[in-house]
Order: C-alpha cells, then structure tokens, then sequence
C-alpha cells in the first residue's frame, strides 16, 4: 500500500522535527572532528543532488546541473524510485549514478534509505546539494549522507520549516525569483571558495536559464505516430500528421496538491469549444494510466469524436516524441508542463495555489493565473499545504481565456512552419 502525501507531511512533522534536533549536534561533532584533523571540503569533485517528490524539478534542476558539471563535478543523483523516470528525458545524471528509495510502504522507505547512506559513502560523495525547501527527510540525508560539503536552504530569522543544522553552507531562498536561478545560487554556493552569510551574493542572468533539448530517436517519433493513426483509425477518424494539427489536452495533477486541477468539466467545455474553433484537428486527452478513468469522463462529458483518451498510450520515455508530433498543449500546473520544455512544443499552463513567477515552465509556455489576493497560497513557510478546499484560484480561469492562448501558440506554430 503507497503513503499517502498526507502520511508522509505527518511523519515529516512528528518524527523529523525530532530527528532533526538529535542529528544536529551530532553532525555538527563529526565537523568539528574532520576541521581538527585538517579534512576540508575542498571543491566539489563528487557532486550529489537530492529531490525526492517532485519530478518536475528534475527538468528544472538541469540548468544547474549543467553548471557543475562544467565546473569539472561528477554528478549523482538521490530521487524516489517513482519519479526516477524524470532524470531520463535529458541524461544528465549518469544512470548508475542515481539512487533511489522506494516511498511506496515504510519498509521499504527505510530499507532503501539506510542502503542510500551506505552508498554515499562508498561512492565518496563529497559534496550534497538538498533542493528541497519542504522537507525534514531530505535535512536528514543531507547531514547523514557523509558528505563534508553539504549546500542548502536555510530559514535565518525567517519564519519557515525548521530543519535543523544539517549545512555547511546555508542559502537564503529568494521567494521573488525563478526556482530554476535559486537551484544556481545552490551551485555558487557549493563551489565557492569564501563563506558568505547568506549564500548567494551574485547575480544570476536570464542567460543562464537555458535548459538543454531532448534528443529524439526518430523510430520512437514512428511509433508514437503510428499508435496515434491506429486509435485514430479505431474511433473511425482518418488522421493525417501533415494536414491536421496535433493538439494535448492534459486535465489532472499530481495528488502533491489537487488544488491544481482545473475542473473536469472546463477541460470537456474546452475540448468542445477547441473542435468548434478547429474541427479538422485531432486532439488527444493525455494522462498516465492511473489516469485513464478521469480522462475519460473529461473526454465522455465533451462528447467530441475527434477528441480521443490517450491516457496510458505512450511511456514516460516516449513523452519527447509525442510531444515533438503535437502543435500545442494546455496543462494543469503539473509535470508535463515540465517536461514538454526539452522540446519545442508550445504549451499553455493553469496556475493557482502556486505562482508561474516561480514555478513557471522555461520552455516556450505561456502561464494563465486568475491573480487573486490569496494565492499562491502555498511556500516553503507551511509545508506546501494549504487549508483551502474551494479553489476559485483555478475556478476563475475561464475557457475563453485558454482558448485564446491556445489559439495564440498554435497560430506561432502554424508560421514558424511556414518560414
């Protein structure tokens, strides 16, 4: 049986604040006993990253792998084993280089994650980066993993998740810039040669946010293709790649935080309103296999032939060259809006609880947000949980609205192909 998100905040809370206030001194005493004998950090030559739950970050997280990668650092890579899928799309990380704990029962959450400080240790990571800003466990990896550069967020005087004294080098998290420049100041961190208090005292360009593309294998782009004209061809509708447009319709998120979600029914009046604007067009209703069920009322309410569920049709690795076939995507705020960006899909992306100035994807995506006064509602401050059960965040987004952003991207696709 998995564990729930709720279960895995209450064990974060109840058992890590406790483990945090033991490991601290004890951490801090091994230091202390390294910097008697002379054992510094030194540069970073074994680089590891940890970021368990969010698979989104694993694209987000590249541009700052990139950099220590070109500062000479090997690169390694902690995640949960349901997510591992994510570091695959751009092979940043070497693939016997990520380890990975099994979240799905607290068996085997402990089993692999006593095996995991077995394996920092054999591997002689020197140096930890946690990108987590909501986590105790990650805290107590970070400071048990032996490694003697350990990089991360740190609360100072702020308000926030205490996660004890787990690093050596602490960096404040800036709440007014992009993730993907606070995952740099990580970097600047780890490599630099003076303490600062806080890290990060330099400035990160918009240069500097580039996320490399995915390489696609052209026999994958077949397959997908011929899987999307053999649903087609089923349905009874003829598809032809050439003359009709591809659009992706991706109506859940994760459980991580269901505020997220667009209704159901939006999703249905937007496939409705896309086949009315566009009715030569193919578009798919895509999700995981898990998901088959609640696409399939999305795709039953919107009563469109030529809208088909694609739920479950392709793999994770396969994500790349569906994406690259299609025109144009509409998505939660959720991985996909993620992943699409290792490709030049255009996508559209709803947020609510959380906020595109932050979170937004850096491919070539345009973020819709109703801006209303509570929101984003979640932060590093409350866990990432929010007491709101009504979110008129995502409520307020009309269909209106998407469909002319939608209708935005695809009119730029239809000219970049012309050129």
């Amino acid at each position: 049986m998995s564990i729930s998100v709720n279960t895995m905040r209450a064990i974060d809370h109840w058992v890590g604040v406790p483990l945090c206030a033991v490991a601290s001194p004890f951490v801090a005493l091994i230091d202390g006993v390294k910097n008697i004998f002379g054992r510094g950090a030194g540069t970073p030559e074994k680089l590891l990253f940890i970021e368990l739950s969010e698979m989104g970050s694993a694209i987000l997280v590249d541009p700052a792998m990139r950099n220590a990668q070109a500062r000479g650092a090997e690169l390694f890579f902690l995640i949960f084993k349901s997510n591992r899928a994510s570091l695959t799309l751009l092979n940043t990380v070497k693939p016997e280089n990520i380890f990975t704990i099994d979240s799905s029962s607290l068996g085997g959450l402990i089993k692999d994650t006593l095996k995991f400080l077995v394996l920092a240790r054999k591997h002689r990571i020197d140096t930890v980066i946690d990108l987590e800003l909501f986590s105790r466990f990650t805290a107590l990896l970070t400071g048990l993993c032996g490694a003697r550069r350990r990089v991360g967020y740190h609360i100072f005087h702020g308000e926030g998740l205490w996660r004890g004294f787990m690093l050596t080098r602490k960096v404040h998290y800036n709440p007014h810039i992009h993730i993907t420049k606070n995952f740099l100041s990580l970097i600047h961190a780890a490599f630099a040669k003076d303490i600062e208090v806080p890290f990060s005292k330099i400035h990160i360009a918009d240069s500097e946010v580039r996320l490399e593309q995915a390489k696609i294998d052209p026999v994958a782009v077949s397959k997908v293709r011929e899987r999307i004209e053999k649903l087609a061809t089923g349905a009874g509708i003829t598809f032809n790649q050439g003359k009709q447009r591809l659009i992706l319709v991706n109506p859940n998120a994760s459980d991580l935080l269901p505020q997220r979600r667009w209704a159901q029914q939006r999703f249905s009046e937007l496939i409705q309103a896309l086949n009315q604007r566009y009715p030569n067009d193919l578009i798919l209703i895509t999700g995981s296999p898990a998901e088959f069920d609640y696409v399939e009322k999305v795709r039953v309410v919107a009563n469109v032939k030529n809208a088909l569920n694609f739920a479950g049709q392709v793999s994770f690795a396969e994500l790349p060259p569906l994406y690259t076939l299609s025109d144009v995507m509409v998505t939660n705020d959720s991985g996909p809006g993620h992943f699409s960006a290792v490709t030049p899909l255009r996508t559209v992306v709803l947020f609510g609880p959380e906020t595109p100035a932050l979170y937004g994807s850096i491919g070539r995506s345009i973020a819709i947000t109703a801006n209303l006064a509570c929101s984003p509602c979640v932060s590093a401050a409350n866990h990432r949980k929010t007491p709101c059960h009504d979110n008129v965040c995502m409520q307020a987004i009309t269909v209106a609205q998407v469909l002319e952003k939608m209708a935005h991207q695809l009119n730029e696709a239809d000219q970049e192909k012309a050129r």
